[in-house]
């Protein structure tokens, strides 16, 4: 899939996240009302939390309790026109990057900056954005000399270093490498190997043989031929065929979602020097050399079985084809930060066609987000100092630790665990590291250069940039101050590898964290949070890690057995939903996600129980603390989609859509089944042996 020319070197293969995969920026639907009414509903909203105006009162929050609590908010908002999807994440980052770019702008506009300095880094990036004028003038320029050095590759090993290349670039190669901590060894850093390759989403759209799959592909190849004439090819039509031929071979090598997320599965070390062994038709020498890592002497191969037969379709496909697939990557990947041809024709695929966004977005909102993604911490450190409240990081640590001790007590009352078990599970929940807000070290930027009339440059200099930083990690130790995310990212992560839950700072707002409201609606939604990245750590692959994040069986074979029952049944459970007609969940993929919402609200729930310390909470806004709590999950989860991206989400992603993040795990609670008085009769109800519970 198009990736631009870099974006970042840091590879999150390994770590999960809790928003849904689209990145839209968005902002709430403003419902106007004269100005009196309009003061006393701000007080009782910011009282509660909960945003009254969203509800819809004609549907019964014991038939569909996500349409209850955002019903109106659905029915009247409209996705704007630059989105695939819309909702309560994209609220918040649509306000964020509207609070970088005020920083970008009072930076741009200081006098006498010191070249090399962060200050001149943010201005001179951001002009180089926004200058179409110049991008325009260059054209195809920018890339040519790359495109040259392609044609110049004589013979398969030539092709075989020049992946290597493709790192560095951030285009793309049928596979690539990151670096990470050892799984089972997580105080050393490793390389690991993966399959990659495909300028679609995913294998199975190559694959399907459905009248919306075949349309997609034609529509794919009309796009690489017209990018090959943009960048001056005489045989654009040959050269699309070639390519389109080629990366359906490369599909069809693939591993699929659900296997590729299995972490036994993708643990393979293999001695370096035996790769030749593996995929014996492929020069790993050359390859390894070139990417500078030919000294380590093993590498992590996520999937050996693609790369074993990759082998053959590399020698079995000729140089020039090869030659043709390195050029198609290069310029997809490039496409963003070229001319305006470029860029319209890579939005008129990827962003309409693929996803349904009818418009792209304005020039300044994409620049901002290529300012955050190239220098995400020189922004982030002045976001903190702007928009991060101290009393919000120590508030956020208190709801931490009482989640930590929800999670504490959850697991010794658990009735399906043995007590070994327990003791390993109990120990790894002492050892979670909690980061919030924002990292204690900030990233040194200092060997980067951008230069304000050179966006193409300034790109590729930060890929290399990202690439060496992550290639000395090796043979260094490891550093825990690492963040994955900067401040400015509505987001939160859990990495199993060391063992930590990481909230950024600009999650830490409504509707997910509201300072001025009370517990309940935190609890069900920052806590929500909180628990679900917890949950990471107990869930289907994150629970195959200990304590110190060493990748190991820490169960007893009984556990492990009652473990993979209940979690086949939450599997099941979502495989059932059907958000578009004969477009079911895949339960497996999204089961991780499943596990962690399920597991992380139970939990909330119990924090807030924990809270309250045996007193009464009170009535606000007609309902009771317990009710306030599942609404305040619920809002969480406000989104739209249009059909091709729901769709996308669908075969892709490793969340279930939104509605049914809302939904699904309170049918599963008994909490909520209580504090509404669900019955056999109604929407959410669902019988007791068939409710899943796990923590």
């Amino acid at each position: 899939m198009n990736k631009k020319l870099l974006a970042s070197a840091v590879c999150l293969a390994l770590v999960t996240a809790c928003s849904q995969q689209d990145s839209d920026k968005a902002a709430q639907t403003e419902v106007k009302k004269p100005a009196a009414e309009k003061k006393v509903a701000t007080k009782t909203t910011l009282k509660s939390g909960i945003e009254l105006a969203n509800l819809d009162k004609s549907v019964r929050p014991q038939d569909d309790f996500y349409r209850y609590v955002n019903g109106s908010w659905l029915t009247n908002t409209e996705i704007p026109s630059d989105k695939s999807r819309y909702g309560s994440f994209t609220v918040l980052r649509d306000k964020s990057r509207k609070d970088v770019k005020a920083i970008i702008e009072e930076t741009a506009k200081l006098e006498n900056v010191e070249k090399g300095s962060d200050a001149q880094k943010v201005g001179d990036l951001y002009r180089s954005y926004m200058d179409v004028k110049k991008l325009d003038e260059l054209g195809v320029s920018p890339i040519l000399p790359e495109l040259e050095k392609i044609g110049g590759l004589q013979n398969h090993d030539d092709i075989s270093a020049y992946f290597a290349e493709t790192q560095m670039l951030n285009s793309d190669a049928p596979f690539g490498f990151f670096v990470n901590n050892d799984s089972k060894n997580p105080t050393s850093y490793i390389v690991y190997l993966t399959q990659s390759g495909l300028g679609l989403p995913d294998r199975e759209y190559y694959l399907k043989t459905d009248e919306k799959s075949v349309s997609l592909r034609d529509a794919y190849l009309k796009h690489i031929e017209k990018m090959f004439q943009l960048a001056g090819s005489k045989t654009a039509e040959q050269d699309a065929k070639a390519v389109m031929a080629l990366e359906t071979e490369i599909a069809k090598l693939h591993w699929n979602r659900v296997d590729s997320r299995n972490r036994d599965k993708t643990y393979n070390k293999v001695e370096t020097a035996k790769l030749s062994e593996l995929s014996g038709e492929f020069n790993w020498q050359a390859y390894l050399t070139h990417a500078g890592i030919n000294a380590e002497k093993e590498i992590i191969v996520r999937q050996p079985s693609y790369i074993e037969n990759f082998s053959k379709l590399f020698k079995a496909t000729s140089v020039d084809d090869w030659k043709r697939y390195l050029k198609w990557t290069l310029i997809n990947a490039a496409s963003g930060i070229l001319s305006s041809e470029f860029d319209q024709a890579n939005f008129a695929f990827y962003g309409t066609t693929l996803n349904g966004t009818p418009e792209q977005e304005v020039r300044w909102k994409r620049a901002v987000t290529s300012v955050n993604q190239l220098l995400g911490e020189v922004v982030g450190k002045i976001y903190v100092e702007k928009h991060f409240k101290p009393e919000a990081k120590a508030r956020m640590v208190q709801l931490v630790e009482n989640l930590r001790e929800a999670y504490r007590t959850a697991i010794i009352d658990l009735d399906w665990m043995g007590e070994e078990t327990k003791k390993q599970a109990l120990d790894k929940l002492a050892k979670f590291t909690p980061k919030i807000g924002y990292p204690d070290k900030w990233r040194d930027y200092s060997a980067l250069e951008i230069s304000a009339d050179d966006l193409v440059g300034n790109y590729k200099r930060a890929a290399l940039f990202g690439y060496h930083r992550q290639i000395n990690k090796l043979g260094k130790p490891i550093d825990k101050t690492e963040w994955f995310m900067s401040p400015q990212t509505v987001n939160a992560y859990y990495n199993p590898v060391m063992n930590e839950i990481v909230f950024p700072a600009a999650i830490l707002q409504p509707p997910f964290f509201n300072m001025a409201a009370d517990d309940a609606v935190n609890y069900g939604g920052i806590g929500g949070v909180i628990g679900h990245e917890m949950g990471h750590g107990f869930d289907d692959q994150g629970s195959k890690s200990d304590g110190d994040g060493v990748l190991r069986n820490w169960w007893t074979d009984k556990d492990l057995e009652e473990f993979k029952l209940r979690t086949g049944k939450l599997a099941a459970q979502y495989s059932a939903f059907e958000p578009l007609p004969g477009e079911h969940i895949n339960g497996e993929l999204t089961l991780g996600e499943n596990i962690g919402d399920l597991g992380g609200l139970t939990i909330a729930h119990r924090a807030y129980k924990l809270a309250l310390k045996d007193k009464a909470a009170p009535e606000i806004d007609g309902f009771s603390g317990e009710q306030r709590f599942f609404m305040g999950w619920a809002q969480v989860w406000a989104y739209k989609y249009r059909d091709e991206a729901m769709s996308n989400q669908i075969k892709t992603g490793p969340h279930s859509p939104a509605n049914f993040r809302g939904n699904g795990p309170l049918m599963n609670m008994p909490e909520f089944v209580k504090a509404y008085d669900v019955k056999a009769t109604d929407g959410m109800y669902r019988k007791p042996e068939d409710r899943v519970k796990i923590w």
